[in-house]
C-alpha cells in the first residue's frame, strides 16, 4: 500500500511577513542561544570526568544541541518567512525548557532529601557522639 502525501501548501505573503514578524526576538537573541548552547555541550563534557556525570553527562549534551539547533532554524526562519523553521524552532525550545524543569524539580528534590537525611545525621551524632 503506498502512501500518499500532501504536497506542502505555498506560503502566502502574509504568512511570510507574520512568522518574521514573530521570530524577531528570538532572531536577535540567536548568539545567546548559541553560546548558551556550546557552553551547555562543553559543560556535558567535562561533567563526564565526575563520578557521577558518566551517568548524566548526555543531559547537558543534549539541551546544548537542543538551543544550538533553535538558534540555527530561528535564524533561516527569519530571513525566509518559513513556517516549518520556526515551528521547528520553537518545539526544539519547548523540549530544551521541559528538560530544564523537569531536571531543576529533580535537582530540588534532591537537596532537600540531602538537607533532611544530613540533619537528621547531624543531629544523631550530636545525641551519641
Amino acid at each position: 500500500m503506498q502512501e500518499t502525501t500532501a504536497a506542502p501548501q505555498p506560503q502566502s505573503g502574509g504568512d511570510v511577513e507574520l512568522i518574521k514578524s514573530l521570530s524577531i526576538p528570538l532572531y536577535q537573541a540567536k548568539g545567546w542561544l548559541k553560546l548558551v548552547g556550546i557552553f551547555s555541550i562543553i559543560n556535558g563534557i567535562l561533567i563526564i570526568f565526575s563520578l557521577w556525570g558518566i551517568l548524566i553527562c548526555w543531559l547537558p549534551i543534549w539541551m546544548g544541541v537542543l538551543l544550538t539547533k533553535s538558534a540555527g532554524l530561528i535564524e533561516r526562519a527569519q530571513l525566509s518567512g518559513d513556517r516549518s523553521d520556526f515551528t521547528q524552532a520553537m518545539d526544539k525550545l519547548k523540549t530544551y525548557f521541559t528538560i530544564q524543569g523537569v531536571f531543576l524539580l529533580i535537582v530540588i528534590v534532591v537537596t532537600v532529601v540531602g538537607i533532611i537525611i544530613l540533619s537528621t545525621g547531624a543531629s544523631l551524632f550530636n545525641q551519641f557522639g
